[in-house]
């Protein structure tokens, strides 16, 4: 209102000044005189040094935005785009296995998709259907979701890391009428083999011998494709479009279990665009892809270049931080991707001649650290670091477009709505959002803290918010009345790695040895918590929900609790109790976590 006040009194000075016959140039300085008698320094000062960045981010906004809108209007979806990608170079490589060496054109790729897509017909599923895909990384994932897609079927991407409760719980939650699993995780199935659904048909791609396939009640998938049609398959019926549904992708499940993400075939196409315009990748790159092809940073933003805009992308099977540079230097890579982590751990490696004599100019990923990020450009000369923040499936989604180090995105101060999004507060007690006397979120200043809300629009392909398999954990991340009055609001919230679990131990019986052994069976080494905290009770409000704040504020520092504190020693794969000594050694950064 203040800003909208001041614009109109500096433009009816000028008009008043112009009609007493005043020249343009001194009717424009008193405009702007009385402008500035009402606005302070700060706005100029802020649009001057933000305004590139900005304005580069509104280019980048509009030409995916186009983009998507051709697409809808065309009646587009992920496999018509990727037959166009086909067409223009279909003998250019398109995946590399790093396990194998093997490569796979533009037009190979496209027929073992076709030979999919014809298997899942022969199967008798149709559009809308689901069938989980359970493997380590290989271009044979990338084939069978897309093969699957051309049908209408939609794939379910397993973390290969999930074993007992947490895998049956993914593959039921999503609905899949089948299940294709890889035979390096054969052991895994047969773990929950005879808790899946009878009437769930199972294949195995890889070697796995007669005697296993029968134990697991599987068929072999590999000779199946092998002798299945190469060409195109008829569209499938119904036909979907840009806003339907093109597979599923778990949350890490961090906070429970995980959760069924819904991809529709828009937002995997803005996601992968986002990243190629904003990092301002080029159709020559090379992308070498070491993230897990079940999550969205590995088999969108890096799969997704090949798909949508022709770029080669080396698929590794497994992250390698002694192999890494040597890989990139091999394949001719020109772009790489990371989470945080992974460059702490390149870090940590002994000086190689490779890590210099590679090509790698830009490296795309999240979770890097200030101090991590300057060394790592400067030990590896990588010239550019594409951070940027995001969930599968937020609409909220940021980037890192000017290369500030430590930042992951922004939110435009002189274009605040053309990308709705917001930091606001939330009570530190109760974590719920803080709301002025209107009922509407509360902004948070700059430099506050706060939760990333964006605004839902499902009719804007940039804004709807797609949920989950499940309405019930759809309707938790929507909030209403957040920028205005009976608008809704995707919730960031706090899905990521596993901190602290305080445990009441009443009886005085816990052991760390069992529950360990439990932890690894159950679950995935990125969601077992770090530290245990083992109190004989645990501390509740007046309303019986439990105190975390306190426990967040004292962590992992024994001298503010009497309660045992326990670190996950990995290399030794035990917990070991916290003193003095080893939480100066963590907080000195002497002992990484």
């Amino acid at each position: 209102m203040h800003n909208a006040a001041s614009v109109s009194a500096s433009l009816g000075s000028v008009g008043l000044l112009r009609l007493f016959g005043v020249s343009w140039p001194w009717s424009l300085v008193a405009g702007l005189g009385v402008y500035l008698g009402t606005k302070t320094w700060k706005y100029f000062y802020i649009a001057a040094r933000t305004a590139k960045r900005d304005l580069n981010g509104l280019y980048v906004l509009l030409r995916v935005k186009v983009a998507l809108w051709r697409y809808m209007r065309q009646g587009s979806n992920i496999p018509s785009i990727f037959a166009q990608t086909v067409k223009l170079h279909p003998n250019k490589p398109a995946l590399i296995y790093e396990a194998t060496g093997e490569t796979w054109t533009f037009a190979q790729l496209d027929e073992v998709c076709n030979a999919v897509a014809h298997w899942a017909r022969g199967q008798g599923w149709v559009s809308g259907d689901v069938v989980a895909l359970f493997m380590e990384s290989r271009p044979l994932q990338v084939a069978l979701w897309l093969g699957l897609a051309k049908v209408g079927v939609e794939a379910a991407l397993i973390n290969f890391s999930l074993r007992c409760d947490p895998l049956l719980h993914c593959i039921g939650v999503s609905g899949s009428r089948a299940i294709v699993f890889g035979a390096e995780l054969a052991d895994a199935m047969m773990e929950v083999n005879s808790a899946i659904n009878q009437s769930m048909v199972r294949f195995c791609t890889g070697d796995l011998s007669a005697e296993r396939l029968a134990s697991l009640g599987a068929h072999p998938l590999d000779p199946i494709l092998a002798t299945a049609s190469r060409h195109p398959p008829s569209p499938c019926v119904p036909s979907k479009g840009m806003n339907d549904r093109l597979f599923y992708i778990y949350t890490s499940g961090t906070t429970g279990l995980p959760k069924a993400a819904i991809v529709v075939h828009s937002r995997y196409y803005r996601i992968a665009a986002f990243s190629y315009f904003a990092f301002r990748m080029r159709r020559d790159d090379v992308v070498y892809d070491c993230l897990p092809l079940y999550h969205s940073a590995g088999n969108i933003i890096g799969v997704g270049q090949c798909l949508i805009h022709g770029l080669t992308v080396v698929v590794k099977k497994k992250f390698s931080a002694s192999r890494f540079w040597e890989d990139c230097t091999k394949y001719n890579c020109t772009v790489v991707q990371y989470i945080g982590e992974i460059c702490r751990y390149l870090l940590s490696q002994p000086v190689r001649p490779s890590e210099r004599g590679h090509k790698v100019r830009l490296a795309v990923g999240n979770g890097l650290r200030p101090s991590v990020w300057e060394a790592f450009t400067e030990r590896f000369g990588v010239a550019q670091i594409g951070e940027f923040y995001g969930a599968t499936e937020c609409n909220c989604s940021i980037a890192n477009m000017d290369g500030k180090v430590g930042a992951c995105g922004f939110n435009s101060r002189i274009l605040p709505n053309v990308y709705p999004i917001r930091l606001v507060r939330v009570d530190e007690d109760t974590m719920e959002l803080v709301r002025d006397n209107r009922g509407l979120c509360v902004p948070c200043r700059p430099g506050e803290p706060g939760l990333l809300v964006g605004r839902i629009n499902q009719q804007d392909p940039l804004r709807r918010f797609d949920g989950y398999a499940n309405q019930d954990a759809t309707n938790k991340k929507i909030a209403h009345n957040v920028f205005k009055k009976n608008d809704s609001a995707y919730l960031s919230g706090v899905e990521g790695k596993a901190g602290m679990a305080a445990i009441a131990d009443t009886t005085g019986t816990f052991d760390c040895n069992s529950f360990l052994k439990n932890i690894q069976r159950a679950l995935p080494s990125y969601a077992r918590p770090v530290f245990l905290r083992i109190s004989p009770h645990v501390d509740t409000t007046g309303t019986f929900k439990i105190q975390k704040t306190r426990l967040q504020r004292e962590g992992y520092d024994p001298r503010l609790t009497t309660d045992q504190i326990y670190l996950l020693n990995t290399r030794a794969a035990q917990y070991e109790a916290v003193d003095e000594e080893l939480y100066n050694a963590i907080s000195e950064g002497r002992m990484s976590l």
